[in-house]
Formats: structure tokens, C-alpha cells, sequence
């Protein structure tokens, strides 16, 4: 290799920034061999290199960066066996290592080029076992991610399940209940379609069986009758009479059956819905939920047995009222359920 060529590698290398040629490596040897590098002291460069490799203890980019600055310096001091050498052993470790044409003279990376040509078969080899290598990392990450998020999930999990307590609820029932008639005995078992059903059903007939009662009444009538041969305080005695008019015969017939029919039809639900009441009647329910335990206060220490519950609502118990209230004929009574 001339001196004219050599002192254009030099001046090339010299105003080249120093982080152009490779990555900064964490050995203080390696950065130390590249400002020798760029100092043109290539014989050191290259005993000091093949030595730092020799020791090991590198990883892949030191090795990488060790390599060319060997290659380089043999190659600049025309040893090219040497420089073959190692940058072969760098290709091997990145098969598609390429130089800089505008940081490195032209005839090392020519060189370099050659050597990839001689390489083509192994280099090929190489990118492949690289490729493997490479898929089978990224594998074994998303493997080890997919661990880590189970083992997160079960975690929260396990927090979530420590955080629950078992609540044990029992609802007492009154037995009485079931002799209540529009579904009292099926709102108190918890089964409201049912006793919906009752009281839609028992009311309707009981509204009719009312409104039947006050339909017939009013088609009587009221008139005085004089009794002969019977004297009162004031000469003369009658009598009122309740009666119908034989020209309301079919109504009165109509509202009759009407209001006997509604009321054994009332009285027949009801009988029903007593049945079913007690067939179903259980003295004491028993329930359990699961509830969530509200975290400790940072301000005030609890102990480890102290739970704090959310307040359940409670199932409104049926209550059933009697009510009397005059009326223009006599006394009327009236009976009110709240569920």
C-alpha cells in the first residue's frame, strides 16, 4: 500500500466524526482502539484488537466494532490475509455489514465486496440461521409476555376474590300472610308474577261483585202501605215495602247472577292463592351473596376482622289494614294491602 494512499485513508479518518464509524460499546478498551484508529495507528490497532478478542467477555456489537477496526488496519498497513480474516469474522457475525463509501476510501470497500462474493453461499446461510434465530426470540418475548399477563390477571384475580366476603341473610316469614287474599302469601315467597296474577284477578272480581251488590239494590223501590183494620196513635197505620218492579225482573235477574257469580268466582282465586301460599310457605329463607369489601381507609387503621358492608335493601313486608266508614244505609268496612 503507497504512502499517498495511506495519508488519504489518515485525512479521511481524521475528519470523519468519531461516532461515524460504529456505535458507542460500553468496553473503555474498544472506544480507546477507535481514536487510536483515528489517530492513524494502525500496527497498535490491530495487535491491540486481535488481543481484546482473544480475552472475550464482548458482546455482538463490540465484536462487531473490534473487527472492522482490525480489518481496516490490516487492510491500511496491506496486510489483506489479516484484514480477510477479520472482516469475514465480522460478516459472519452481520452478514449484511456494508461500509460507508463516504467515511471509507473506496478500495476497502471494494474489498469488502469481494469477500462478500466469495461469501455469498455462507452469508446466505447465515441471514437465514439469523432469520430463525430472530423469529425464535420474538417468539419466546411474546411467550414470556403472554405468562406475564396471566400471571397479572390471576393476580388481580386472587386481590378481587380477598376482597369479597360471603353474606348469609335470613328472612323470617309469617305464616298468617298466606290467609291474605290479592297474592299477600306469593309477594311474601318472593314469586311477584304469580301474585300479581292473584290480585289483578281477585280485584276484578271483587270491583264487579261491589259494583253487581249496588246494581241490584238500586233497582228496588220503597212505598207506603196502609193496614186496614189497625189503628196507631194517630187513627190510621202503614207500613214501607222494599219491592222491584215487575218491568226490572230480567235486570234485577242479570245483576243477580252477576253478583253471585263474581263472588264465588272471588272466593274460588282466593282459595287457590291460600293453597298455593301454603304449599309453598317455608318458615325461614336463607340466602347468600357474594359482596365486595370496601378498601381501608389510609387515614384510619381497621383490623383484618372488621368487614364493611354496603347496606342491603330489604324486601318490604305486606301489611294489611281494616277500615270502618259510615254509611247512608248503615256501616261500611274497607280492607287496604301494601306489599
Amino acid at each position: 500500500m503507497s504512502r499517498r494512499f495511506a495519508f488519504i485513508s489518515l485525512w479521511l479518518v481524521l475528519w470523519t466524526p468519531a461516532g461515524s464509524l460504529a456505535q458507542e460499546a460500553g468496553d473503555p478498551e474498544v472506544a480507546a482502539l477507535r481514536a487510536s484508529f483515528e489517530y492513524g495507528k494502525y500496527a497498535e490497532v490491530l495487535d491491540r484488537a486481535g488481543a481484546r478478542i482473544d480475552r472475550g467477555g464482548l458482546n455482538e456489537d463490540e465484536l462487531v466494532e473490534l473487527h472492522k477496526l482490525a480489518g481496516l488496519a490490516a487492510f491500511n498497513l496491506g496486510r489483506t490475509e489479516e484484514a480477510s480474516r477479520h472482516l469475514r469474522a465480522l460478516l459472519r457475525l452481520d452478514p449484511d455489514f456494508s461500509l460507508d463509501p463516504f467515511v471509507v476510501p473506496p478500495p476497502a470497500v471494494t474489498f469488502l465486496e469481494s469477500i462478500k462474493d466469495d461469501m455469498t453461499n455462507e452469508l446466505e446461510f447465515l441471514r437465514q440461521e439469523r432469520r430463525l434465530r430472530q423469529e425464535r426470540e420474538k417468539a419466546e418475548a411474546e411467550r414470556r409476555e403472554r405468562e406475564r399477563m396471566e400471571a397479572e390477571v390471576l393476580r388481580r384475580r386472587a386481590e378481587e376474590l380477598a376482597s369479597q366476603v360471603n353474606v348469609r341473610t335470613v328472612e323470617k316469614r309469617n305464616f298468617l300472610v298466606n290467609f291474605v287474599p290479592f297474592g299477600a302469601g306469593q309477594f311474601q315467597q318472593g314469586r311477584n308474577s304469580l301474585g300479581i296474577v292473584f290480585a289483578a284477578t281477585e280485584g276484578v272480581l271483587a270491583v264487579t261483585s261491589i259494583i253487581s251488590y249496588f246494581a241490584y239494590e238500586s233497582l228496588f223501590e220503597e212505598r207506603p202501605l196502609e193496614l186496614d183494620n189497625v189503628l196507631d196513635e194517630d187513627g190510621k197505620a202503614s207500613i214501607t215495602i222494599r219491592y222491584i218492579p215487575t218491568n226490572r225482573e230480567r235486570q234485577r235477574d242479570t245483576w243477580q247472577l252477576l253478583k253471585l257469580a263474581s263472588a264465588a268466582g272471588f272466593y274460588t282465586i282466593y282459595a287457590l292463592g291460600v293453597v298455593d301460599a301454603l304449599y309453598h310457605h317455608e318458615d325461614q329463607v336463607v340466602r347468600t351473596s357474594v359482596e365486595t369489601r370496601d378498601p381501608p381507609s389510609s387515614n384510619a387503621p381497621r383490623s383484618e376482622s372488621s368487614v364493611s358492608r354496603p347496606p342491603r335493601a330489604t324486601a318490604p313486608r305486606p301489611t294489611a289494614r281494616l277500615g270502618l266508614y259510615p254509611t247512608s244505609g248503615g256501616l261500611g268496612a274497607g280492607l287496604t294491602l301494601s306489599f
